[in-house]
């Protein structure tokens, strides 16, 4: 008799020109693990390489501390959605990792997953490709945007979406609208209307 294997949801990544795509990835058991500045910059500069590696430009985000939200707009002629999501994930995941053992935290042994007899991974991201929402018209991309941005407001993290550092809310009050945190970069001449209300 063989071995059920747990059903694993498959999400098919599409991409049409001009669609951008709304991104969430939670860490592993939806834990608040992106609690930390120095990880939180760091998931920045991973976000930035693999934009780069995968013509994939940034148009909002917010780094919550157990998941992140990002609104994202493929400029390459064959966007890889995948690639670029594990080019953020597994190298960030990596340093992590390094920084753990280094410190010899006892947060390595939570995050390390027995997967079958005799071999174990470290996780810090929840495993699946998380959601995927490919965004078409002005109006549902300013909802998109606004309602990334209220994440910390909801939570209660802060009253106003501005003042969450970990944000492009800031961007979107400035003329023309410009990155806040080293690394990241934008796309400009996306549609911004009740955005005001940030």
């Amino acid at each position: 008799m063989g071995v059920t294997r747990p059903h694993r949801k498959l999400v098919k990544h599409y991409h049409e020109p001009g669609d951008l795509h709304e991104l969430t990835f939670s860490c592993y058991k939806r834990q608040p693990l992106l609690t930390n500045d120095a990880w939180r910059e760091q998931l920045a500069r991973c976000i930035d390489a693999a934009g780069a590696e995968f013509e994939i430009k940034l148009a909002a985000f917010v780094f919550m501390p157990e998941h992140v939200h990002l609104l994202v707009v493929p400029t390459g002629r064959e966007p890889a959605i995948d690639r670029y999501l594990a080019g953020i994930k597994q190298p960030f995941s990596k340093w992590v990792k390094q920084q753990l053992l280094e410190r010899k935290s006892p947060l390595v042994e939570r995050l390390t997953v027995h997967e079958r007899p005799g071999k174990t991974c470290f996780r810090f991201w929840q495993e699946g490709p998380g959601y995927d929402r490919n965004l078409t018209t002005p109006a549902v991309i300013e909802a998109a945007i606004e309602y990334i941005h209220m994440n910390p407001v909801r939570r209660g993290l802060v009253k106003r979406a501005v003042d969450w550092k970990w944000s492009s809310a800031s961007w979107y009050l400035l003329d023309p609208p410009r990155q806040q945190l080293p690394g990241l970069p934008f796309i400009h001449g996306l549609p911004v209307g009740t955005l005001d209300r940030i």
